[in-house]
């Protein structure tokens, strides 16, 4: 369960999946400003237009190379800082000062949402699919927060893992009870597992909150496009919402955004209860990562010895391993030919590190 097959998206350095990824906060974009991002290896300048849209496209200009976030912002145009030429939100063109007409030179553009706090790209040629969204909130307007931002020592898709590893609640956590999850597809890019079990019974814990639930302790986790996971847990009478929003960096690492949710309540419930809320969703996703957080600084990945515990994470491998996958840094579709050349790649760099301990020695 190791990344060394090129056609396996899960914990590979070398590729992703297709989909939405975080660039930056909203609040660090101001109107007519622009930000230099590297995402997924590749690098952009980001900025918002006057009108307020937020414009991404590829960082820099066709004629001398110069980076687009030294640029100005004009209207919903960004102009290169080095010799002026002026590019629209289409990415086309459209002034250059030292000619009558503008050449017919454009640069690549790439889709944007604005959701949760947070600025999203489209990695990807096709048609943008759904926005992460937590199930239970689809179609609810929603107050938040921004959480921890953090860096890993292992891959998005290992990271993700840990909330649906069944076995380490028990071991790591101490929950007196064991979890069993059932899986569904929402769509082709998301899939959630949720908890089916009671149990418990003998522990004293699960019976002082036995009377806050229904049916079985509430606990789900939603996967979007192997990369973002939103958690909702809590008792029957009031749900916590948390996301996971991570991307890959250079190695194979992490870096992540956690995103505190709670729907929006009218009134004086809302302007005082829902920072409390807020505050506590925060509390209680700490008190999570805390016990096994160091674990992922220094794992090497390998899941070689699967058990019963494990069905839910090959589930999920699976579900990553059937995504459309995208090259690191090129952000091309990966075929055959691509996976011919990585090989390649792959064989001559392990060439070059026998030779170099072969002449070592």
């Amino acid at each position: 369960m190791a990344s060394t097959n090129l056609q396996s998206n899960f914990n590979n350095p070398t590729q992703f999946i297709e989909g939405w990824y975080w660039a930056l906060p909203s609040k660090k974009l101001k109107i007519g400003k622009v930000k230099a991002v590297t995402l997924l290896g590749r690098n952009l300048a980001i900025y918002r237009g006057f009108s307020g849209e937020v414009i991404a496209v590829d960082a820099y200009c066709p004629h001398f190379g110069a980076h687009l976030a030294e640029g100005k912002v004009e209207g919903d145009s960004i102009r290169c800082f080095f010799h002026n030429w002026k590019y629209d939100q289409r990415g086309i063109c459209v002034d250059i000062p030292s000619l009558e007409k503008p050449l017919p030179v454009c640069i690549n553009t790439w889709k944007t949402a604005e959701k949760y706090g947070m600025i999203w790209v489209w990695v990807g040629e096709g048609k943008p699919n759904s926005l992460p969204f937590v199930p239970e909130l689809e179609d609810v307007d929603c107050d938040y927060i921004l959480g921890t931002r953090f860096i890993k020592n292992c891959h998005p898709n290992v990271l993700l893992i840990n909330a649906i590893d069944a076995h380490h609640f028990n071991t790591v956590h101490n929950l007196p009870l064991e979890i069993v999850f059932t899986s569904q597809n929402l769509n082709p890019n998301a899939i959630t597992f949720s908890n089916i079990t009671r149990g418990g019974d003998d522990s004293w814990f699960i019976r002082l909150i036995r009377p806050l639930y229904r049916n079985e302790v509430t606990y789900s986790m939603c996967y979007w496009y192997g990369s973002t996971g939103t958690v909702t847990l809590g008792p029957d009478f009031l749900h916590f919402y948390i996301i996971f929003s991570l991307q890959m960096i250079e190695g194979g690492k992490t870096e992540g955004q956690t995103i505190l949710v709670t729907p929006k309540r009218p009134g004086f419930l809302g302007w005082f209860v829902n920072p409390i809320l807020l505050w506590l969703t925060q509390r209680v996703g700490n008190y999570f990562a805390k016990g096994d957080t160091q674990v992922f600084q220094t794992i090497q990945f390998n899941l070689q010895t699967p058990t019963k515990a494990d069905q839910s994470i090959l589930q999920f491998i699976q579900h990553v391993n059937h995504q459309k996958s995208l090259t690191w840094g090129t952000w091309e579709t990966l075929n055959d030919s691509n996976i011919k050349n990585l090989s390649k790649s792959n064989s001559e760099l392990t060439l070059m590190e026998q030779e170099k301990h072969e002449f070592k020695i």
